[in-house]
């Protein structure tokens, strides 16, 4: 709302060009109020030329700007109507309402609180400022989730693999590629989940690149009909186990999303099998390889309007397994 007169020694209160500058700022804001803010805009620009340290001509030409959404010239003609008269808080609220505007929550606060300073009785403020402060708090974490999707790193939850693959495999030059194979996989299947709340159900492999034939063995195979029923389940199971082998494959990622799966229900179960993972939707990552075998869920919620992938959860394969062992177990050395 544009702001009624408020004197403050210039020619805003006087006779001669302020009684030809009144007018026009109530001409200003007869317009302001039946919404033609271009209009409005416009006569208070006329009435600065007549009277420019008027504070209250820049404070209502502010409002005026807001509502055209000129943000810039809306926060310029604030940060006159301040330093005009700094004590009057009118052009910390404008400047803080242009802030908002812009989605600077940080900044409008402190302007709002300026404002409060200068009126502390004014509900107006007051209630602007806990919106404020709430809606910085929201953007806050809405970055927060947005950096979490954007910058995913998987490796820090990955840690303890390598240890065992040491202790299973060997030397690091033996599995460095295995351990790499896994993160860019896991990666890669968050990436898309926060893409498309979805992933394709495959296997990924680990071809030898020296034993397999690339033209004949793909490095991913669909397995979209694998887990309709115990029929389709087995036999593409005993499909992949062969095209392991026969790709001479180094290792392997099964990626599939919980809500498609009809069997097996893996978190479905008493005893050992009882599932302690929530109910939330998300994928399973089941790595295999001759000498080892690793489970994951990685859950899936949304907030702030995205997809957002939880920290990996290790599962116990043994009961939890998607897929049975598609290699055949080696131990070290054999």
């Amino acid at each position: 709302m544009a702001d009624k007169e408020k004197g403050s020694g210039t020619a805003a209160s006087t006779q001669g060009n302020g009684g030809e500058e009144k007018s026009l700022k109530d001409k200003g804001n007869e317009f302001f109020k039946a919404g033609n803010y271009l209009k409005a805009a416009a006569i208070y620009t006329q009435a600065i030329k007549l009277d420019p340290s008027n504070p209250t001509l820049y404070s209502n030409r502010a409002a005026a700007f807001l509502q055209l959404v000129k943000l810039n010239k809306a926060l310029a003609d604030a940060e006159t109507t301040i330093t005009l008269n700094p004590e009057w808080e009118k052009g910390y609220f404008r400047k803080g309402c242009v802030l908002e505007a812009m989605e600077q929550y940080d900044q409008a606060l402190d302007a709002f609180q300026m404002a409060l300073k200068y009126n502390p009785q004014s509900t107006e403020v007051s209630k602007k400022i806990k919106r404020i402060a709430q809606l910085a708090k929201e953007k806050k974490r809405a970055q927060e989730v947005e950096n979490i999707r954007s910058n995913v790193d998987v490796t820090k939850h990955l840690e303890k693999i390598k240890s065992e693959m040491s202790a299973k495999v060997g030397p690091e030059e033996l599995w460095k590629d295995m351990y790499s194979f896994l993160v860019e996989t896991m990666e890669g299947a968050i990436r898309a989940w926060h893409e498309t709340s979805k992933v394709d159900p495959r296997v990924y492999f680990l071809l030898d690149k020296d034993k397999t034939d690339t033209e004949k063995y793909a490095p991913a195979v669909n397995i979209d009909k694998a887990f309709e029923s115990p029929q389709t389940h087995s036999s593409c199971f005993s499909f992949l186990r062969q095209y392991a082998d026969d790709s001479f494959s180094r290792a392997a990622c099964l990626v599939v999303q919980k809500s498609i799966i009809s069997y097996p229900q893996v978190w479905k179960g008493q005893g050992s099998r009882k599932w302690k993972h929530g109910q939330h939707d998300g994928f399973f990552l089941q790595y295999e390889s001759p000498f080892l075998r690793k489970l994951w869920f990685i859950p899936s919620t949304s907030e702030k309007g995205k997809t957002l992938c939880r920290d990996p959860e290790i599962i116990d394969i043994s009961a939890h397994e998607v897929l049975p062992r598609l290699f055949k177990e080696k131990l070290l050395n054999s």
